[in-house]
């Protein structure tokens, strides 16, 4: 088994969670309140914001419906790395330029310093993002404002036409597997994973390494594989049967058949 640079640091992560036996804290579940936060923006004026980000997601970031909808976000929502995939809406409370309407945003990134650090509740928004705050025709003297007083909310996920899918990371072996989960309704972030080999009646359970990156260092695995997710807001479960095929591939993703309703 041959891993280099990135990933290598990966698998011994994920080798010494999973060894060390790593308690996760309980986190509790957003509402829907509106609440005070701050915004900037990163990128290009009307760009997407993140070239793949601390979530892991990489070129989903320029692809719809994605595309400009990428928050980076302080750690307070990140929750290193377990906010991943979260929806937000974002409104702007500078009535001179700001319109009423609220953008939605998919936790994508994280925004470590800064105004994002000192436990502050911070949105970095994707240029794209923040202009659309703004009343018509002044996007873009909303994005030389600077930082703006904002309020949010959690919102659930929508991803019209799409299911859950799986994406198998590169590096992946039969001793090493790792996923990323995509178009997640509803909640959209991950509180836990779990598999199940071809033939087996036990659920085995993944490690969150980094980001929206989980993984499971056992083997020699055998697919095809089915895998169990639990959201992280509200504890709800789903499992897609066999949906890593026996044949699957480093870097390949594979569809589901099912999403969670919202």
């Amino acid at each position: 088994m041959q891993l280099s640079g990135l990933y290598v640091m990966v698998f011994l992560k994920c080798f010494f969670v999973v060894f060390g036996q790593q308690i996760h804290s309980q986190h509790k579940v957003a509402d829907l309140h509106w609440k005070p936060a701050t915004a900037t923006w990163y990128g290009s004026p009307e760009g997407d914001g993140s070239d793949g980000g601390a979530c892991g997601y990489g070129s989903l970031v320029d692809v719809k419906p994605l595309r400009a909808r990428v928050g980076a976000v302080s750690p307070v929502l990140f929750k290193n790395g377990e906010g991943c995939g979260a929806c937000y809406k974002v409104r702007c409370l500078d009535k001179s330029i700001c319109s009423r309407r609220a953008v939605t945003i998919i936790v994508m990134d994280e925004c470590p310093g800064g105004y994002c650090s000192n436990g502050n509740t911070h949105f970095d928004l994707s240029g794209a993002a923040f202009g659309r705050m703004a009343i018509s025709g002044e996007n873009g003297l909303l994005r030389n404002r600077g930082i703006l007083p904002v309020i949010y909310r959690r919102t659930p996920c929508k991803y019209p036409g799409k299911n859950i899918a799986f994406h198998v990371n590169e590096g992946s072996t039969d001793y090493w597997l790792s996923l990323l989960v995509e178009f997640e309704d509803g909640d959209g972030d991950v509180g836990s994973m779990h598999i199940r080999e071809a033939g087996g009646i036990e659920w085995q359970e993944m490690t969150h390494v980094w980001g929206a990156n989980w993984c499971i260092v056992r083997g020699p695995l055998k697919g095809p594989f089915s895998v169990k997710l639990t959201t992280l807001a509200t504890g709800r479960t789903l499992s897609a049967r066999e949906v890593i095929p026996r044949n699957w591939a480093p870097k390949a993703t594979y569809t589901s058949r099912l999403n969670f309703l919202h």
